[in-house]
């Protein structure tokens, strides 16, 4: 099982005594995943909704929040519970086109978030060091290798630095918000569900910035990192505390957020200030607040956010690719990959629109992401509703509805976006721009209904945890190996000695023929192919045959093979030919200019046949003797 990390070094033990100590040992996933629920997307949306609308869209962080605990309680369940990411849950469950188009959804959803976490970071350093935008954006390009060496350090450190991370994102808020005199009765009655004229765009910004779909792939894998007993006791304990572990976690998101968005209210909604870039925001903050320490606290905020959030970015980018299509890439590609795909927008705006256009098209990306957020939750909903996959830990009836009660909503509201922006674009549009966006549109729209409605048909599959079912598939295939024939590649050398020592070893045991093989190699036998006829090769013949006398007895057949040319071709006839089964080469270990000069025989056999080698390492005692001892 990959949990992120590449190796079972990621693996926490949460064998500890007590309840606390065991809560501990749990709590960190949750805390990676809250990243994502404070990242510079979200802080766009926020001072958005804040600077525009007041306090009346603080419900709709609630709303969001509430939504965002409940379905990370699911991810997490469904990683504890099945052994598997809802990526590859997916790719278990699903066609192999319809994954193809999950797939590049969950990319381009990816692609948003990490657009965004590349924007605050660029933003962070415009504001603190006066770097400029486009500089910033090298800058934020080469920051991946800096936190890619961070996650060699292991899950705890990691763990580590993401909550300090948060810590001095959630104190520069709360610096921001006792700066200012804030009307906490209109505070209170922001969370009365209202949406004034003109605020559906930044509600749906605001959920799609909160509820994020890489966060419910990321979950359900993270929590794989802790050593949990597969009985039903141990599973049950995981879930537990996992769901303490989220509901702290993105409750403190949920202040942080609301943080944000009070602070925006407070100093530009209430004094009629139209905030139009993060930039922006910063400087009115001094003048307003009348201290120098608010821009400052902010623009630290805005930098940490970034490079925390970068993070999460890099291990859903892993988690996707693997879960989804099955391709283990390296992490330093893939997070390269990852960040050249969002910096090619962000360079692109920065160059023509500035500061206005980041802030927009950090807006922009918290949209992407929201109508990105059904193809996650729906399968989400199916897998963890689900007898077959979770057993006993199926998701209750209330549960269910929860679940499908916030798609409902994600989906309602995702509609009426997008019709809007449709009718926008469409507006005066040729036929032929329309049925390209229509056919562009259908293709996720019926992968969408395909998705919702494939249970509903009876059509789903049985999961067990994929290490027991791969060890299982593994072990009902194990069957012993039928060797007849081995081949033994000799060098006409005191190295044979020790080759035919394994070759015979292994013949005895599988009572399997040997047949000894040699290629001369030299200018006359290259040249002339089996006419040559020189000195050399006819000692090589005559060394072939006396050693298969001296080897062979009536319980043990062995044959001799012999040719010239080029020894790698000639062996692979030799398989062909003969019909070998086993081949047992020498091997001296050379490399570089050795390789060039005397070859490489080895290395090019192994990946051209198909049948077992064994190579056999010779003492450098035997493998230094020049043949020509031999030959005398």
């Amino acid at each position: 099982m990959n949990n992120g990390f590449g190796n079972n070094e990621g693996l926490v033990s949460v064998r500890k005594k007590g309840w606390f100590r065991r809560l501990m040992a749990f709590m960190g996933p949750a805390y990676i995943v809250s990243v994502g629920y404070m990242d510079p997307g979200n802080w766009a949306t926020d001072i958005e909704g804040g600077a525009r609308f007041g306090y009346s869209l603080i419900w709709v962080l609630l709303l969001s929040n509430i939504m965002a605990i409940g379905l990370q309680t699911l991810s997490a369940r469904l990683g504890i519970v099945t052994g598997y990411d809802l990526a590859q849950g997916c790719r278990r469950e699903y066609r192999k086109g319809v994954n193809y188009v999950l797939w590049i959804l969950a990319e381009i959803a990816i692609a948003a978030t990490d657009l965004a976490e590349a924007l605050g970071t660029i933003i962070g350093l415009n504001l603190l060091f006066g770097v400029p935008l486009l500089w910033g954006c090298v800058i934020t390009a080469f920051d991946t290798f800096l936190l890619l060496a961070i996650l060699r350090l292991g899950i705890r450190k990691m763990e580590a630095m993401i909550v300090s991370l948060i810590g001095i994102i959630g104190a520069c808020f709360f610096i921001e918000i006792f700066l200012k005199p804030t009307d906490w009765g209109g505070v209170i009655n922001g969370f009365v569900p209202t949406l004034p004229s003109g605020a559906l765009y930044v509600a749906i910004g605001i959920i799609g910035a909160t509820v994020m779909p890489h966060n419910l792939y990321l979950h359900s894998s993270l929590v794989q990192s802790r050593a949990v007993s597969k009985t039903y006791t141990g599973k049950a304990e995981a879930c537990r505390y996992n769901f303490i572990d989220s509901l702290l976690a993105l409750n403190l998101a949920f202040i942080i957020n609301a943080a944000i968005l009070i602070m925006s209210a407070n100093d530009f909604h209430a004094t009629g200030t139209h905030v139009t870039t993060i930039q922006q925001a910063h400087q009115l903050l001094e003048p307003i607040l009348g201290t120098h320490i608010a821009p400052i606290v902010f623009a630290i905020a805005l930098l940490a956010s970034g490079q925390s959030s970068t993070l999460t970015g890099t291990l859903s980018g892993q988690i996707v690719m693997e879960g989804y299509l099955n391709i283990k890439m390296r992490p330093w590609l893939r997070r390269i990959i990852t960040r050249v795909i969002a910096l090619f927008p962000a360079i692109i705006v920065i160059a023509l629109m500035g500061n206005e256009g980041t802030y927009q098209l950090l807006i922009l990306s918290q949209v992407i992401l929201s109508l990105q957020l059904p193809f996650a939750i729906i399968p989400l909903i199916h897998f963890t509703s689900s007898k077959k996959k979770m057993g006993m830990f199926a998701s209750k009836p209330w549960l269910q509805l929860f679940g499908w009660s916030s798609a409902g909503i994600l989906i309602v509201l995702n509609i009426k976006l997008l019709i809007g922006i449709m009718t926008d674009w469409l507006t005066g549009a040729s036929i032929m721009h329309f049925i390209l966006i229509m056919f562009l549109l259908a293709i996720p729209i019926l992968v969408l209904i395909y998705i919702i409605f494939k249970p509903l048909f009876g059509i789903s599959s049985e999961w067990a945890g994929s290490a027991p079912v791969l060890s299982q598939m593994i072990a009902q295939n194990i069957s012993p190996m039928h060797i007849k024939n081995i081949g033994v590649a000799l060098e006409h050398t005191d190295a044979d000695a020790e080759i035919l020592s394994a070759a015979l070893s292994i013949a005895k045991t599988y009572k399997a023929r040997l047949t000894l093989i040699h290629i001369t190699e030299t200018p006359s036998a290259l040249m002339l192919g089996g006419e040559a006829d020189s000195l050399h090769s006819r000692e090589d013949q005559t060394y072939l045959l006396e050693l298969v006398r001296e080897i062979e007895s009536p319980e043990f057949p062995v044959e001799s093979y012999y040719s010239t040319g080029n020894p790698v071709n000639e062996i692979i006839k030799a398989i062909e030919s003969i019909g070998l089964d086993m081949l047992v080469v020498g091997s001296h270990g050379h490399k570089g200019f050795e390789d060039l000069s005397l070859g490489e025989t080895v290395n090019q056999l192994r990946h051209a046949i198909t049948i077992p080698v064994l190579i056999v390492r010779p003492s450098a005692k035997a493998s230094e003797k020049p043949q020509k001892e031999f030959r005398q």
